[in-house]
């Protein structure tokens, strides 16, 4: 095919198939033998002559004139469901009222006729009033429906010549089934749509009330992917569509269509409705904190009716099933408020395991899993604290994982978020040192260690500090705590009874302690605060606005003595020295000897007088009867100075009595 009158080629069929495209040009034959033309995009530069040679002997002149309309020569989208009737309309102008309305589908390799006045189809229909526009109707779609539409006019009607008013994008979609989906407002929602039979077509997510029109997909297969406020994963192993909402939006409810692109025409989704809940509970953030090789607890509660889903955040914030090894028990009770209570245990806690967990529910369907993450747990690794005297150097040991062995680190003290974050220094990313004023930072890639040396220590290095790996934000895993010994010391003399005030200085945030031991190390407890001496003798008091609390001691005994540690990351050292009241012990003395002096005074004095008084009954004992005294009872004594015992003898009829000796 050429253009006359330079006999510029347009089609040259040279490639012998039954469908060639040239640009905008189509060249084909139809499935009733004759030869078509296509020309898309019709404009005035296509007016002139052409000569088509149809075979190497036959030569076909055509005139193609191009009149200006400003109606029409729109395209549209429909989407229909299988099974459904599928309706859409077609303008056209005022010069084409009395044409015949005909219907092109585009096909593999040609564009067939499907519909006109003559040649009806049976799911087809055509509906013009003479209104400028004309209905179609096709009625209980089918998947082999799809595709491109071409409403046209027969524009001459002693050649097969048509003209093309509208072009209409037929979608054919499936929907497999209908869900409830929830998750809380601030918590993780993810969720799984399964096509397993479609395991490498491109999948995606869109939400119907903006009329899927943004459709967030990957872009790319088997990984992660971030598109707006969510992250997508298309595993074509499984044939899933993993989709994560970060963080849950009351904007985010709504109907979703969770689906898979079969062809560019046909889909298949499964429908969500997605419920934004509002609870105080939920979601929960907790702290957790564990030593390098210990055991960690992490507890969770979730809905009775629901299975466990625990996962821990990657680098892009993905919450990735944790595996089994990692994990040595997982347990779970019922309790009274239908919810039920969930401890997973993690032992042997390394470098590898600080960093964000999630709890939550799991609820599993055909064609769908949805996971709602309602408590977050941050698990951090404390190493043991860094003790060192004022002026000394101190040096803070990171060891990482060895995945991030090309990430810049850094060591940050006190607050260490993204947004709020005090970075000392930076490595490279090679096994190099960094230095600044006091600090040097040296990255042992061979050993995933790196280490931070600050010399000259000073009261202002005490604190917290993080080590932390450099991403897209920092990732803070480990903490550690420098505590600076003052060399200035405190000694106190006091005497028993007395009572004493301490002071000591701390920061805000700072836990203030007392501690009673021969070296500041011997104070730390669970490796990072120092251990506060419980009597209800000890009292504190605090200044917060000075930076100061006062320790206050009552009644001092001597076993008090000894020395104290006082502060929180500044410490200083306290020698207290309880001493006994000499002064108080002689007065006491002395009124003890007066006592004694009393007491033997007194019983000597009573002794005395009863020795008397038995000196006087002796001497005036009645010799005669008659003295006249009568007795009704006789007491008698032995005396030393009787050499014999005395008899006494009583006579009935005889109110006297005889006495011999």
């Amino acid at each position: 095919m050429a253009k006359l009158p330079e006999w510029r080629t347009i089609i040259n069929d040279t490639k012998h198939d039954k469908w060639i495209n040239e640009g905008r040009f189509t060249l084909f034959q139809n499935n009733k033998g004759k030869l078509m033309i296509y020309i898309r995009d019709f404009n005035h530069h296509d007016a002139g002559r052409y000569a088509i040679d149809v075979f190497h002997n036959e030569r076909i002149y055509m005139t193609l004139n191009v009149e200006e309309d400003a109606c029409c020569k729109k395209s549209k989208n429909v989407m229909v469901k299988i099974g459904e009737t599928a309706i859409f309309s077609c303008e056209y102008s005022q010069n084409h009222i009395n044409d015949h309305k005909i219907i092109f589908k585009e096909e593999k390799d040609s564009i067939e006729m499907i519909y006109s006045t003559w040649n009806k189809e049976e799911r087809f229909s055509i509906s013009d009033k003479h209104k400028n526009i004309f209905s179609v109707r096709i009625t209980a779609v089918t998947p082999d429906d799809e595709g491109v539409y071409l409403c046209g006019v027969w524009i001459n009607r002693y050649s097969y010549s048509y003209s093309v008013i509208n072009t209409v994008h037929l979608h054919i979609i499936n929907k497999l089934n209908v869900y409830e989906v929830s998750g809380y407002s601030g918590g993780g929602l993810m969720i799984k749509c399964e096509h397993p039979q479609y395991k490498t077509k491109p999948k995606y997510i869109c939400k119907e009330s903006d009329g899927c029109s943004e459709r967030k997909n990957p872009g790319v297969q088997d990984e992660w992917m971030e598109n707006g406020d969510v992250s997508l994963y298309d595993d074509t192993r499984a044939g899933v569509l993993m989709v994560f909402f970060r963080e849950l939006k009351a904007a985010d409810a709504g109907t979703y269509r969770c689906g898979v692109n079969v062809s560019h025409y046909t889909e298949r989704f499964t429908e969500l409705q997605l419920n934004v809940k509002h609870d105080a509970k939920y979601p929960k953030s907790v702290t957790e904190s564990a030593h390098l090789g210990e055991e960690v607890n992490i507890t969770c509660q979730i809905p009775e009716e629901h299975e466990v889903h625990f996962c821990k955040e990657d680098d892009n914030h993905i919450c990735q099933n944790i595996s089994s090894s990692k994990v040595t028990q997982m347990n779970g009770s019922s309790e009274r408020n239908e919810e039920r209570v969930f401890t997973v245990i993690i032992s042997n806690v390394s470098v590898r395991d600080a960093g964000v967990y999630w709890c939550g529910a799991e609820t599993r369907d055909t064609y769908l899993t949805f996971i709602s993450l309602n408590t977050k747990i941050q698990l951090n690794i404390i190493m043991p604290p860094v003790v060192r005297h004022e002026g000394e150097s101190a040096e803070i040991i990171c060891p990482y994982d060895s995945i991030y062995k090309s990430k810049p680190k850094s060591l940050c003290k006190g607050k260490c978020s993204t947004r709020d974050r005090n970075t000392l220094n930076e490595t490279v990313r090679e096994e190099k040192e960094t230095k600044t004023d006091r600090l040097t930072l040296n990255d042992d890639v061979t050993a995933s260690v790196f280490t931070g040396t600050i010399t000259g220590l000073t009261a202002e290095d005490a604190g917290k500090y993080w080590c932390a790996v450099t991403l897209e934000r920092d990732l803070n895993y480990l903490y550690t705590h420098l505590i600076v010994i003052m060399n200035e010391e405190l000694n106190l003399t006091k005497y028993e009874g007395d009572d004493v005030s301490i002071q000591c200085k701390h920061q805000d945030e700072d836990q203030k302690s007392f501690c009673k031991a021969h070296e500041a190390s011997m104070c730390v407890k669970d490796g990072v605060s120092l251990e506060t001496i419980r009597d209800d003798r000890f009292s504190f008091s605090d200044e917060a606005s000075t930076g100061v609390f006062t320790v206050n001691i009552t009644d001092l005994r001597e076993e008090d003595s000894g020395i104290y540690w006082c502060g929180a990351q500044v410490i200083r050292k306290v020698h207290l020295n309880v001493k006994r009241d000499f002064s108080m012990i002689i007065i006491i003395s002395v009124c003890v000897i007066l006592l004694l002096v009393l007491i033997s005074g007194f019983t000597l004095t009573v002794w005395k007088l009863r020795h008397k008084r038995r000196g006087d009954v002796h001497s005036h004992l009645p010799t005669s009867p008659s003295d006249g005294l009568l007795y009704a009872a006789v007491s008698f004594q032995k005396h030393e100075e009787s050499l014999s015992d005395a008899t006494v003898r009583f006579s009935k009829d005889e109110i006297h009595s005889d006495y011999a000796a």
